[in-house]
């Protein structure tokens, strides 16, 4: 089979835009959760978030296009530039009609559909952008992103909740296996910290409503866990064959080695308690990277901060581990800045890279008494480590369940 390698990344974040600057506060464990300044949240029953307050100071993308598209969008323009860049790819010089793009997210992109929509009922339809129709739909920043490199090769926009950004760079592996396209731009972007999004994540039940000591609220695992924190975001990478890697002369950071996805079925919010169904698609990873559970070196976790999530990860990695769970590091990072929500995957997997690179384990900060055991989470400071192969789990509402394995590559 074709190996599949990561060879750019492209990251826009809480902690950091840019990957020095991200792995840098990564690493260090600082918190970038705080209360919501964009507006007035004070009467949802969460009110914080990871935010991202530079955006424009990093943009390479004009006036006269922002005005035509949504948060999610820029963020994913940037990230996709970022990758580019860090692959030392010049995408004039690509057959448009041999690069993909393959990207997951969540639920859109709605600070341009609320301002708009509020336009629409005080203005009449005289004061609402003709932009509003594609600047709000999941497959916009797809769309956008090909306008703006000229892509034309086969591409996909995959909305799975959490899952959405892992499921797609699954997706695109698959398809760069079978010769179909040179290179991928794979990954996800979201933008939910806006008045209705926020409203709709609220409405889900499990936030955090610890409200008063916002980098203390996100506590993946913790017995005093009580939600998650959302988060904004983009996370992108190049992806192209090793054997086109080799021939432009750059090292992959890593091999794209397995995947495998299922779905729980048993409602249509919750995951199902036993996480026999997120084992399964673990094994079906491990399987697809022709590896045993033996091999795997680090787990990155979904980390929800749920009881009935966290429990049934931990259920289904004690299932396909065995005793190992109690020897193998994992964490959840994304316990710093937020849960990126259809982004968070190919976030946790960036994070990952940039982990087996500097041979540290990031850690999962707010894990003070953890609430279940057996396990051997990494917690409040990194530890050095050498990653050789990885595990990251990224689910959804529903019971997605999504697993991805990855490789450090060696020459």
């Amino acid at each position: 089979m074709v190996k599949i390698a990561a060879t750019g990344i492209g990251i826009v974040s809480p902690s950091g835009i840019g990957k020095r600057q991200f792995w840098a506060n990564i690493k260090s464990g600082r918190s970038f959760v705080k209360k919501i300044t964009r507006f007035d949240a004070s009467k949802y029953p969460s009110h914080i978030a990871g935010q991202i307050d530079d955006l424009e100071k990093y943009s390479h993308v004009s006036e006269r296009l922002l005005k035509k598209i949504d948060a999610f969008s820029h963020m994913a323009l940037i990230a996709s530039e970022m990758a580019l860049q860090d692959a030392g790819i010049d995408i004039k010089q690509e057959d448009p009609n041999l690069v993909g793009i393959f990207l997951g997210n969540a639920i859109g992109g709605w600070l341009y559909a609320e301002t708009e929509l509020r336009d629409l009922y005080i203005e009449g339809r005289e004061g609402v952008s003709p932009y509003m129709a594609s600047a709000w739909f999941p497959a916009a920043p797809q769309g956008q992103v090909s306008i703006y490199y000229g892509i034309k090769g086969f591409s996909k926009t995959v909305v799975a909740d959490r899952a959405g950004s892992l499921m797609a760079i699954g997706y695109a592996r698959k398809v760069l296996a079978k010769d179909k396209l040179n290179m991928i731009l794979a990954g996800g972007m979201e933008a939910p910290v806006t008045p209705y999004a926020l409203l709709c994540c609220n409405t889900y039940g499990a936030l955090s409503k610890n409200n008063t000591n916002p980098q203390e609220a996100y506590r993946p695992f913790d017995k005093k866990r009580d939600g998650f924190v959302i988060g904004e975001g983009a996370g992108i990478m190049v992806m192209e064959s090793v054997e086109r890697a080799k021939s432009r002369a750059v090292k992959p950071f890593v091999l794209i080695s397995g995947y495998g996805t299922t779905c729980d079925a048993v409602d249509r919010i919750n995951p199902a308690e036993d996480g026999k169904e997120l084992a399964r698609a673990i094994n079906m990873a491990l399987a697809d990277a022709g590896i045993t559970p033996e091999k795997i070196d680090y787990i990155s976790l979904d980390g929800l901060a749920v009881d009935i999530w966290d429990n049934s990860e931990a259920a289904a990695i004690k299932s396909v581990f065995g005793s190992r769970t109690e020897s193998i590091p994992m964490s959840c990072p994304k316990s710093m800045f937020g849960n990126l929500l259809g982004a968070s995957g190919a976030v946790d997997l960036i994070i990952t890279i940039l982990a087996m690179e500097h041979n540290l384990i990031p850690p999962t900060i707010n894990l003070e008494e953890p609430a279940l055991n057996g396990l051997k989470f990494i917690g409040k400071e990194p530890k050095e480590y050498k990653i050789n192969k990885a595990l990251i789990i990224s689910r959804g509402r529903g019971g997605i369940n999504s697993a991805l394995v990855v490789e450090k590559y060696e020459n």
